[in-house]
């Protein structure tokens, strides 16, 4: 482009050395006026046009970033749920299995005259009892299906709330079936001190916000330390510094962001449940944590062992 425009200038000027000699002074200094006026609308629009490219570079760039985050998530989601799906065929398998063998009893009980009244309906009873037991293995695979979905819609959730937090501070994980949120104390805290910092209460507020979406979840916040003693006037020991922490964030989700409080438990965890090890700095930094942790409220649990414990006793 660069090369066009010298050779389109150079050919002006020679045009310019030659009209004097045909056109008049005053027309001669217009046309080097246009000149010099079309040579500068040029350079304007082709630095506009540099800068405009500059912006869409940086646009793209930033959505190819958000396309392989997208691309993380399905995979994790896609690895659950493949899981369920193996769970869910193994449990058919074996409701098939019992199917199939409560058929052949009921045969054999057609054949076998032998059998008297009594002994009969103590078979019958225990098909029924069988039957009952499928039903039971039906609800509960559903109750699965339906609580890792869960479990994956919150995890989802939760990470497009907290994407612009750095990962050091809050880590999201599922263990043995429940929501974890792991925060760091050094977010949270000032040294040894269970007092929330200001800017910890935006990452508060974005999680107060999806736990609001999600009201049929208990929430149990549980405070843990490094193995260092501290005995202070306000902290007796990692017990009370651990238990104060997980009640500071129990009070700002109840008081600034107006979760429900009869939804929430604050406990202390003290030093006897690490992530890593106590023996270098770094341990101990991944140690010092509080964990909100999400439960399914405990009244759906009991009504499966309600269930389960009707099906045993007709056994």
């Amino acid at each position: 482009m660069k090369k066009k425009v010298a050779l389109w200038g150079f050919g002006i000027l020679i045009i310019v050395f030659l009209i004097p000699s045909c056109v008049s002074n005053k027309k001669y200094q217009d046309m080097v006026k246009q000149h010099a006026s079309a040579v500068e609308r040029f350079n304007i629009l082709n630095r506009s046009c540099e800068e405009q490219s500059k912006t869409l570079s940086a646009t793209i760039e930033s959505k190819r970033e958000l396309v392989a985050n997208h691309l993380r998530d399905l995979a994790a989601k896609d690895s659950l749920l493949q899981a369920d799906k193996r769970l869910v065929a193994s449990l058919t398998k074996e409701i098939d299995f019992m199917r199939g063998n409560n058929t052949n009893l009921l045969g054999r009980l057609t054949d076998l005259a032998v059998i008297n009244k009594t002994g009969a309906e103590s078979i019958q009873q225990s098909l029924k009892a069988i039957n009952e037991q499928n039903g039971y293995i039906r609800d509960l695979s559903k109750s699965i299906q339906s609580k890792d979905s869960l479990n994956l819609a919150l995890v989802m959730n939760l990470k497009r709330a907290l994407q612009d937090i750095n990962d050091d501070d809050v880590q999201i994980e599922v263990k043995k079936g429940v929501v974890y949120i792991s925060l760091s104390d050094k977010m949270l805290y000032k040294s040894g001190s269970a007092d929330i910092n200001p800017q910890a209460l935006a990452v508060l507020g974005k999680i107060a916000k999806v736990l609001d979406d999600h009201k049929n979840l208990d929430i149990l916040v549980e405070g843990h330390t490094d193995n260092v003693p501290i005995a202070t006037t306000q902290f007796a020991d990692n017990w009370d510094l651990s238990t104060k922490r997980a009640t500071s964030v129990v009070r700002v989700l109840q008081w600034k962001y107006h979760i429900e409080p009869e939804r929430m438990t604050a406990g202390g965890r003290s030093e006897y449940v690490p992530k890593a090890d106590n023996f270098n700095a770094t341990g101990r930094q991944l140690n010092r944590r509080t964990e909100i942790i999400l439960l399914p409220q405990l009244d759906q649990f009991f009504k499966l062992l309600e269930k389960d414990k009707s099906v045993s006793t007709t056994r």
